[in-house]
């Protein structure tokens, strides 16, 4: 278990199966009660601020996960849709829209105190190009640019896997994702997963444990391996 505070959420009580303020920020509708924390987030080409709360991943900063994603020098979209897939309180998407402000961003979680900080977020910040939705409120005719994801290893490898498979696979066929990861959590046997399901699937930083990857459209003459 690492003993970095920035994934104390993520590896602490969830991995003991202790009940925390952040040990069932999948689900729905948290029962857990709210708290805000207000954060500032600076990076090196933007700044917001971000209200975190409790039964959201991450309350009271930007987990090492993230923040290596979002200092990374990654490709984005300038127009079209982007996505930030487990979108919690929303630094990602943040980020996503003061990029790319011609482009609409799509926070998608299934968290509803997560969307509705993700639009707070948006909202207090002055961003206007994002929209926070459920995973089904995704219109279904949309493709993506750009998917960012930080995603939801807790909910566990097989419910995990085929998440990725529905969201990648509405990538454009010129798109991109990329997913941060740690590596204690599966990180390389992901990157082989990836690959066998005909997804290119490249290591582009790593970093306090974790893997960042680039993933690339299946290709359209790939076959899947079997699942390993």
């Amino acid at each position: 278990m690492s003993s970095d505070p920035d994934t104390d959420a993520q590896t602490g009580a969830e991995s003991t199966g202790s009940t925390s303020p952040d040990a069932h920020y999948f689900d729905d509708d948290p029962t857990v009660p709210s708290d805000p924390v207000t954060i500032d987030v600076m990076l090196p080409d933007t700044a917001f601020t971000l209200e975190t709360d409790r039964g959201v991943f991450s309350r009271g900063h930007v987990d090492t996960g993230t923040s290596l994603l979002l200092r990374a020098e990654l490709p984005i979209a300038s127009t079209g849709h982007l996505l930030d897939l487990g979108a919690g309180a929303g630094p990602i998407a943040l980020a996503m829209a003061r990029r790319s402000p011609n482009a609409t961003v799509w926070a998608v979680d299934i968290n509803s105190r997560a969307r509705d900080l993700c639009t707070r977020n948006a909202e207090r910040n002055g961003i206007t190009n994002l929209r926070a939705v459920a995973p089904g409120d995704v219109p279904a005719d949309i493709r993506f640019a750009t998917l960012w994801s930080n995603p939801p290893v807790r909910i566990g490898k097989p419910a995990m896997r085929a998440l990725l498979l529905e969201w990648l696979a509405l990538l454009d066929n010129d798109g991109i994702a990329a997913l941060v990861v740690q590596k204690h959590l599966g990180a390389d046997s992901l990157q082989r997963w990836l690959q066998s399901q005909g997804h290119l699937t490249e290591r582009i930083a790593s970093k306090a444990g974790f893997r960042l990857l680039s993933v690339s459209p299946k290709s359209a003459h790939a076959q899947p391996s079997p699942e390993r």
